[in-house]
């Protein structure tokens, strides 16, 4: 380990991430209780050690530290409030696990993982329990009570079962189980009845299983469910290990619990007799998917089982297909005819594609590059003697080491084995890879797997840009020419997300010139108005021909100006006018007549007033509007308009007039119709005189005439 470590990890707050992860470290804890002036210090390491960030600790009593699934530290506080910071000791958020806690403070707290994500545990000083299984999406949940509980467990730990997160918790030899609703006892099935207080709890990594420690020395292993029992062991050591964990690999048989006290590490089983090993000095275990890595001062340890294909071939004298041909690749090289005779035994028994699989298989789980590379030779070898053999796994397994071997280097630091490596998958990987800002490496990793540009370089990238844009030492036009040069036209590249991340820095100019090389203006634009850009970003608008685009950026006009300044900034913009004038046709009639009237747009207005006299109810309203259009025809100087409304103003006063005399409808009805409705009725005085004053041509007259003498429409008595 790098990190030169003067305190011993007892004194710490310890907290590591699985799957190869980082390593937080809360130091003087202690000497803050002696001296209360004396700062803890939060450091964050990888797993070899090197030194990632390092911050004084300035906020509440912490009691629990712990990772997300995404990194994330979390920072449990006695008043139940959790901090998250990233890898880097960078503050992102925090939020409370509600006001129980905050009155009754937090006395112990785990960060659990399901499939729904991070999760964490409290137990408050009243002896109650809190979740939120998903702190994404925090939904409180206060479990049931414990009846007659007076003093806290003495061991708990947090299960999840058909999806459902559950606490189970120990007092003297009484086992409790908390759900959502409910409290119950429950029993081991098996358990020795002497067996004692239960001191102890540990829960698999993938919660299956349940390993139970008691004060006799005891241990019981089983599911976690409580319906079956696994094993049991006695230890003879009564006093509680300081950690105990589960070690077992996926889809394996065997299973094994370990458990570590100040200078023993104990590992037992489905045997009769346990593993012991010697502890040098003060050590914390991490629990992993397929096994156990151990920390300590100067070390850092990977405790598994022995992957089968790995023992087949490496156990003395084996005789297996695997152990056999890498025994003759060796001889080959040393150019004996030993090898012939050991291919020949593999090729009799027919078990030569067994034996290339074998050696493929060991050698993913190797760590030494020399192991890895004999064993790949000696595949390589077998495979020459093999008809069709297919590549692919051969291939996929050389990749996937060169990758693996790549992040185990010290200065990476993340210690995956290949299984994990499998489980996590390499989109996961490559993420972490950009959350440590090992831009450089992410990339040559998605070179040489050749993955697809907006899934891998493309991605990192623009991750690298948004980094970027945080570095203050550097002037905005030296950022964003540096960005533009490494990131050019490259598929998948989202410039107004990298400007949105430099807004965010503080950095509005900046985002502005990132602006400027995003291709589609639908990108520049939403980001232009939560600048306060909004003239650019209508411009923008109108350069892209996006009429919805345009609207949108109009409309967010309308609501940050003065009236005033609004029409202005149209009037300088014909497109963005013109199109604000259709909606307002639709939708705000009196914003368009103040529109016209700035113009000094008489026609249009004239227009406006017509359109507007046909909503007025009233025959007075109707008129009004009527006469205010005809003002506006003569200013616009278009006097056949003026004279024709002047006509439609004289026409509704006689049909009112007539409407009146003689009870029946008239209003709104044609000249034509009207004279032609007078006629009908017998009404002839009041027609000549329509007649005569709208000067309707003689030849219509006496069509009209004719129509009402004979009682029939015109039309039939041409016919």
């Amino acid at each position: 380990m790098e990190w030169g470590l003067r305190e011993e990890l007892r004194d710490c707050l310890v907290a590591a991430a699985p799957y190869g992860g980082p390593i937080a470290l809360l130091r003087n804890c202690a000497r803050r209780e002696k001296s209360p002036g004396a700062r803890p210090l939060l450091d964050t390491f990888s797993a070899s050690g090197l030194l990632l960030a390092s911050i004084p600790w300035k906020s509440g009593q912490v009691v629990q530290l712990g990772w997300t699934a995404s990194e994330d530290l979390l920072c449990i506080q006695e008043d139940g409030t959790v901090l998250i910071y990233n890898l880097f000791c960078e503050f992102k958020r925090h939020f409370s696990m509600g006001n129980e806690v905050l009155q009754n403070h937090v006395l112990e707290a785990k960060v659990f993982h399901t499939e729904y994500g991070t999760g964490v545990a409290i137990l408050t000083g009243a002896h109650r329990f809190s979740l939120a299984t998903n702190i994404d999406d925090l939904k409180l949940r206060r479990m049931p009570e414990v009846p007659g509980l007076q003093k806290p467990p003495s061991c708990w730990a947090v299960l999840s079962q058909d999806r459902v997160t559950i606490v189970l918790l120990a007092v003297g030899q009484d086992l409790y189980l908390l759900d959502n609703t409910s409290c119950s006892v429950v029993t081991p099935p098996g358990m020795s009845p002497s067996a004692g207080a239960y001191l102890q709890m540990a829960v698999s990594f993938n919660y299956r299983c349940l390993a139970l420690f008691t004060d006799t020395g005891y241990i019981w292993m089983g599911l976690a469910t409580l319906k079956e029992k696994l094993c049991e062991f006695n230890s003879s050591i009564r006093s509680p290990p300081k950690q105990m964990v589960w070690c077992m690999r996926p889809r394996s048989r065997q299973r094994a619990v370990v458990m570590a006290w100040d200078r023993q590490l104990m590992v037992v089983g489905n045997s009769t007799e346990c593993i012991q090993f010697v502890l040098d000095e003060d050590s914390y275990l991490v629990p992993e998917l397929d096994g156990v890595r151990i920390l300590s001062r100067t070390s850092h340890e990977f405790l598994h089982e022995i992957p089968e294909a790995s023992q087949e071939i490496f156990k003395i004298a084996s005789m297996a297909p695997g152990a056999l041909l890498l025994e003759a690749q060796k001889e080959y090289e040393k150019e004996s005819q030993k090898a012939d005779e050991y291919l020949r035994e593999i090729k009799d028994q027919k078990l030569l594609p067994e034996a290339v699989s074998q050696c493929i298989e060991a050698a993913g789980y190797e760590h030494e590059p020399e192991t890895q590379k004999s064993l790949l030779r000696a595949a390589s070898f077998g495979k020459c003697f093999i008809d069709k053999f297919p590549p692919e796994s051969f291939v996929r397994m050389c990749q996937d080491l060169r990758v693996l071997n790549a992040i185990r280097d010290y200065q990476i630091g993340i210690p995956l084995t290949f299984t994990q490596y499998k489980r996590l998958t390499i989109e996961v990987l490559l993420d972490r890879l950009v959350l440590r800002r090992l831009y450089p490496l992410a990339i040559r990793i998605c070179e040489y797997l050749r993955l697809s540009e907006i899934q891998g370089v493309s991605r990192i990238l623009a991750h690298w840009a948004c980094y970027k844009v945080q570095q203050k030492d550097k002037s905005d036009e030296e950022v964003a020419y540096a960005i533009n040069q490494k990131l050019g036209d490259t598929p998948g590249i989202s410039y107004s997300e990298i400007a949105a991340r430099a807004y965010d820095c503080g950095r509005p100019e900046l985002a502005i010139k990132l602006l400027e090389y995003e291709p589609r203006s639908g990108e520049q634009v939403p980001l232009l108005l939560k600048m306060k850009r909004s003239k650019l970003a209508l411009s923008k608008a109108i350069e892209s021909g996006d009429t919805d685009l345009v609207y949108t950026v109009v409309l967010h006009l309308k609501n940050e100006l003065n009236r005033g300044t609004f029409f202005m900034t149209l009037q300088n913009q014909p497109v963005a006018l013109s199109l604000y004038r259709q909606f307002c046709k639709h939708q705000e009639r009196e914003t368009l007549k103040d529109l016209y009237n700035q113009d000094d747009n008489h026609q249009e207005l004239g227009n406006f007033h017509v359109h507007s006299s046909y909503s007025e109810k009233r025959i007075e309203g109707r008129v009004g509007a009527l006469q205010n259009a005809v003002d506006e025809y003569y200013k616009a100087k278009n006097e056949f308009a003026a004279k024709a409304t002047e006509d439609q103003i004289k026409l509704l006063r006689l049909q009112r007039h007539l409407q009146e005399d003689f009870d029946k409808p008239y209003l709104d009805l044609s000249l034509h119709d009207t004279v032609s409705t007078l006629i009908l009725d017998g009404h002839h005085k009041k027609a000549e005189q329509l007649y005569r004053d709208f000067k309707i041509p003689d030849k219509r007259w006496v069509r009209e005439g004719s129509s009402g003498c004979t009682g029939v429409p015109a039309s039939r008595g041409a016919q």
